[in-house]
């Protein structure tokens, strides 16, 4: 699929510092910044800088150095937040969605690094 990624949603302008957000971690390649909108005491979305539409856009077109970064900022954010349960953290859960079936609701790869509370079952099964 030919991916048409569009420079006006909402990440592309917080990357072009026409909309503010509380960043946790920038790299060359990547940002982190806390949800406006959290459903948990820590939610923090992960963005590739590059103009990435979703996961497989991204793992098919980025440079290994973007990949690299992205992921290892992932890591550094669960590390940041006290997540990992490794290090005594009660663990996360990571959510990135995909296409209209996926419920993406920006253009743009972004991860969701939820922690902080009991989050229950993934998805619940169709009635």
């Amino acid at each position: 699929m030919d991916y048409q990624y569009d420079n006006e949603n909402i990440f592309s302008k917080i990357l072009r510092r026409e909309i503010p957000n509380e960043t946790v971690l920038e790299t060359k390649h990547s940002l982190s910044f806390k949800d406006i909108n959290p459903v948990a005491p820590n939610h923090v979305l992960v963005i590739p800088k590059g103009p990435y539409v979703n996961f497989d856009h991204f793992i098919s077109e980025a440079s290994s150095d973007e990949i690299l970064d992205f992921n290892s900022m992932i890591n550094d954010v669960i590390k940041i937040i006290g997540a990992a349960p490794s290090t005594d953290g009660f663990g996360y859960r990571i959510i990135s969605n995909a296409g209209d079936h996926g419920f993406q609701e920006v253009p743009h790869l972004h991860v969701h690094i939820i922690s902080g509370r009991f989050l229950g079952p993934m998805v619940l099964p169709e009635k």
